[in-house]
């Protein structure tokens, strides 16, 4: 197992670690449901040190990006950060990423880190129509950390002379932060609140994750872990890879329409004009449980006549509704909200209803 440059600092706080994308990564620290309401209500900081990044540069970085994308990267400025997938030849997801555009000729793609070869597998594949873009793997040069929660922009700000506080939702800077140089900061984040992600180069990690811990104490500041990580996303509804979506779901499937510009020439585009003008027939949708129950992956969603429609694919019991919520693909005549559909959990049908998300 691969360990990140963050580890030693994760076992002396006491973490408890699970094998994850290759990687031995803290699940929790004090527990899931105190993690999770830290960040809903004051900061938490997170090693997403896992992910991967690329590097594309050259004249013809924003054309190829254009063509592997879903989303329009000619809407990028340098400074901005944008959600994304890539798309294989069939529409289906390869991996859903963030596209930073980090000057005129120059991007980073963050990607996740179970798909880490795989992605740079399938960008290679196209580079033979782009002689212009240099792509480099340099995930095992930094490290990434994660701030997030309502106090993230001040516990953030005492620790730099650069306005960050001011800075726009998915907008990065390159500041002197933490008493270091060249930190890349950027307001991204996948916990539905403020909060920032910190590029560093890994031999920096260490030092910048004790300054944040040690001025964070000051704000509740909680070390929070993966499980942790998947509660806050799915309560407001954004997929996990591998669970949500794959190569085999559509954006469009996926509610995910709003990344996917089909009035641009993207890989799989054509796949996906055609369904979406035939009319998707699935959809990812959010539900909760009306009765006492906690979703879980793999269960499976059915109708009143006990007839198997779908599966879940994420599910929790929320730490904020202290009620059982989840996702999974239905038929899209199931799929509106307010439509009753029943889980099945340990043989029995338990009634749940579809709701439009964000949960929270």
């Amino acid at each position: 197992m691969k360990r990140t440059p963050l580890y030693e600092a994760h076992i002396r706080a006491g973490a408890k670690t699970v094998p994850f994308a290759g990687f031995e990564m803290p699940v929790q620290y004090e527990g899931i449901t105190a993690e999770h309401l830290a960040v809903r209500n004051r900061v938490g900081l997170f090693d997403v040190s896992h992910m991967g990044n690329f590097f594309v540069e050259g004249p013809d970085a924003e054309a190829f990006l254009q063509y592997v994308t879903s989303n329009d990267v000619t809407k990028l400025y340098p400074g901005k950060v944008q959600y994304s997938t890539l798309t294989n030849e069939q529409g289906g997801i390869v991996d859903d990423l963030l596209v930073y555009r980090l000057g005129d000729q120059a991007y980073m793609l963050v990607v996740n880190a179970s798909n880490i070869d795989k992605d740079f597998g399938h960008l290679q594949r196209y580079l033979k129509d782009f002689p212009g873009v240099n792509l480099e793997n340099r995930s095992e040069d930094f490290a990434i950390m994660a701030v997030q929660g309502p106090e993230s922009p001040a516990l953030m700000q005492l620790l730099t002379d650069e306005d960050l506080q001011g800075m726009k939702f998915y907008t990065h800077k390159t500041v002197h932060f933490a008493g270091l140089p060249d930190i890349l900061v950027s307001t991204t984040g996948y916990t539905g609140e403020k909060g920032f992600e910190i590029y560093a180069p890994a031999s920096t990690a260490l030092d910048i994750w004790q300054a944040l811990t040690e001025t964070g104490r000051s704000f509740g500041l909680a070390l929070c872990g993966l499980g942790a990580r998947d509660t806050l996303r799915l309560e407001k509804g954004y997929c996990l890879y591998g669970n949500d979506i794959n190569d085999e779901t559509t954006p469009l499937e996926a509610g995910l329409g709003w990344i996917t510009k089909l009035n641009t020439d993207f890989v799989g585009a054509d796949k996906l004009r055609a369904q979406k003008a035939e009319g998707v027939k699935r959809r990812l949708t959010g539900f909760k449980m009306k009765e006492k129950g906690i979703p879980r992956h793999g269960y499976a969603i059915v109708n009143a006549e006990g007839e198997q429609i779908g599966e879940v694919t994420s599910g929790t019991m929320s730490p904020v509704l202290k009620e059982g919520i989840g996702m999974g693909y239905v038929p899209a005549e199931y799929a509106g909200p307010g439509t009753e559909i029943f889980i099945r959990v340990r043989k029995k049908d338990i009634p749940a209803e579809t709701v439009a998300l964000p949960f929270v």
